[in-house]
């Protein structure tokens, strides 16, 4: 190939979503078996990555991971975070130049159960992953995600901002501010002056088609949809900053494309290895019985109102600030409430005619295809 066709191939690369960086790389992603692993993993194939997963086995059944047939599709390790030789080896055997840090013990209710082990998993699992990280000979972007309910939650009404303190009233709350705490030592300590970058993503509650767990308002919806019952709605004044998925994942690919290729944005390196909240517009901060019923509109059924006083506490109000992502990052979101209702509904009708795992695939990437034409007509600079 001659050095104009090379300058040619290597212009139109960067030219692509989040600037060409993660054709042909090795990245390696924790829990890429769950709903936003699976999600991120597929995306990442679609820009032509190498995808390596680490992972337990997929926690629902059904799951997205399986749906999508991704076993196939990448280099799938079944491997626990809270093992710090296995996951040792698995990442020195990669060599990745990104990491996605999406292990988790995610859910409030699951922690009141079992909160030894949400610990064990959010916080040392998290720090066996950048003691690894500190290893590695080579550069590596490394992004952690963590939670919204990582921060002090006094429900405010206004966002909570990166600086603000950090907390949590229940165990995974908690063990997300702990492991939040840990990477910000962490990347004080040992990698100011190391090949590789460390930078953490808080972002709130997320939706999408494809999730399948338990005590989530959206499958909660979908799966009594099906069998035509009510929804059950626990909580229905509790207000979040619902947004799609592909929401805060583009702000983590774009935040890892960034600290590899800092001359992707405006700013030095070094202001990108920190904290970045990842949320939706003020639109999208809706109660859970506006999320019900805009859901309603797309599938008919019915909802009830099963209010528990006794239940174990979850926060009634949470947002976040996102500034700090649109001055550093120019990230912002490109779909807005009712575009995040309709495209999650629509995967899931699909799932329900039993679609095949090819179908879904298709429209699993078309959605990401839609998604990011919407960034480009908004001229956010991850998708430009």
């Amino acid at each position: 190939m001659s050095a104009k066709s090379k300058a040619t191939v290597k212009a139109r690369a960067a030219s692509g979503p989040f600037g060409g960086v993660f054709g042909g790389k090795e990245v390696f992603i924790t829990g890429h078996t769950g709903f936003k692993g699976a999600w991120m993993c597929e995306w990442l194939l679609s820009l032509g990555a190498k995808v390596n997963g680490y992972s337990l086995p997929a926690p629902t059944n059904p799951s997205l991971f399986d749906q999508l047939g991704l076993a196939a599709q990448l280099n799938h390790i079944e491997g626990d975070v809270r093992d710090a030789d296995e996951l040792a080896r698995a990442v020195q055997q990669a060599q990745p130049d990104f990491i996605f840090h999406l292990a988790a013990q995610p859910l409030v209710r699951e922690s009141y159960r079992t909160p030894v082990e949400t610990y064990e998993t959010n916080v040392m699992g998290s720090i066996h992953l950048l003691e690894v990280a500190r290893t590695l000979k080579k550069s590596c972007a490394v992004v952690c995600v963590t939670t919204d309910k990582c921060y002090e939650n006094r429900e405010w009404v206004h966002g909570y901002r990166e600086e603000d303190p950090l907390g949590g009233y229940d165990p995974y709350s908690s063990s997300k501010a702990a492991a939040e705490i840990a990477i910000a030592a962490w990347r004080r300590s040992f990698f100011k002056e190391h090949p590789v970058k460390v930078a953490s993503a808080r972002a709130g509650n997320v939706i999408g088609g494809g999730d399948w767990a338990e005590d989530r308002i959206v499958p909660d919806c979908v799966r009594a949809l099906r069998n035509r019952r009510a929804i059950a709605v626990r909580n229905k004044h509790a207000r979040r900053p619902w947004q799609h998925v592909l929401e805060p994942l583009s702000g983590y690919l774009w935040l890892g494309a960034l600290l590899a290729k800092p001359s992707l944005g405006r700013f030095p390196q070094e202001k990108i290895c920190s904290a970045f909240n990842f949320g939706p517009g003020h639109d999208a901060n809706r109660t859970v019985a506006e999320l019900v019923e805009e859901i309603l509109k797309l599938w008919p059924g019915r909802w009830q109102d099963r209010s528990d006083p006794k239940a174990v506490h979850e926060a009634g109000l949470l947002q976040l600030a996102t500034d700090k992502a649109n001055a550093l990052l120019r990230w912002s979101p490109a779909w807005s409430f009712a575009d995040a209702i309709r495209e999650t509904i629509q995967w899931y009708r699909a799932a329900d005619k039993k679609a095949s795992s090819a179908d879904l695939r298709w429209l699993t990437r078309h959605q990401i295809g839609d998604y990011r034409a919407a960034a480009r007509r908004l001229k956010i600079p991850w998708a430009v």
